[in-house]
């Protein structure tokens, strides 16, 4: 396991879920390989999706960009090893007339 050893970038979540955030992508790092950054990402979405219920997304790399809309608390951005880790509940946005 390799709690404590995340840098968090960024989050609005509560300390609690940020633990649960970090501890989730220790043990998909535990299950799957460095590269396998899909599996990785699914497993931490699965784990919150059950957690906290459904409509959680989560991206895993080394280098992407990103432009979203999420529900308040539920952001956070860190890096543990070599890769980066995104999890945020979406929100719905206004639709345009």
């Amino acid at each position: 396991m390799l709690e404590g050893k995340a840098l968090i970038e960024d989050t609005d979540m509560p300390v609690k879920m940020q633990i649960q955030a970090m501890a989730s992508a220790s043990q998909a790092l535990d299950l799957y390989d460095v590269f396998d950054c899909k599996s990785i990402a699914a497993h931490i979405k699965k784990e919150f999706d059950k957690r906290y219920g459904g409509g959680w997304q989560c991206v895993v790399g080394s280098n992407f960009g990103c432009f979203f809309t999420h529900s308040k608390g539920t952001f956070i951005y860190f890096g543990l090893e070599t890769l980066q880790f995104l999890i945020f509940k979406g929100a719905s946005s206004p639709s345009s007339p």
